[in-house]
């Protein structure tokens, strides 16, 4: 995997501009802050991002994939206000759930999700190399 960054552009944080990566694509449905009975875990939107998260590692296992195979997240969310004004706080749980691994990222802020209480989905892709190192 390369993270790809033109060298004279301020460096991101808490992303990738871009990640080059071979191997099997893994591509993760979004997901929302459902628990395994498809029941929203709390109306807190850090609790909901650690939460889908959480579903997103879950996914990957499922193919042999770890959280350092995700080469792209996608975040939508339906307050950018409360995000940016808990994105410290949204840090410390992705770096509990994900770790110090930044892919290429985008947000979006959405009308509405699925379910009423969502406040935020993530859909992710990941590549896990033919061979670990």
């Amino acid at each position: 995997m390369e993270f790809l960054h033109p060298p004279h552009w301020m460096r991101p944080s808490g992303y990738s501009n871009g990640v080059a990566a071979e191997g099997r694509q893994i591509f993760v449905a979004g997901q929302i802050a459902w628990d395994a009975e498809r029941q929203i875990v709390s109306d807190d939107f850090v609790a909901q991002v650690e939460q889908a998260l959480r579903n997103i590692v879950h996914v990957l296992a499922e193919a042999g994939a770890r959280p350092e195979d995700l080469v792209r997240l996608t975040w939508y969310v339906v307050d950018k206000r409360e995000y940016l004004a808990r994105s410290n706080e949204v840090g410390e749980a992705y770096r509990r759930v994900i770790g110090r691994h930044f892919p290429a990222m985008t947000l979006v802020q959405v009308a509405a999700l699925v379910d009423d209480r969502a406040k935020v989905e993530i859909e992710a892709t990941a590549v896990v190399p033919a061979r670990r190192n």
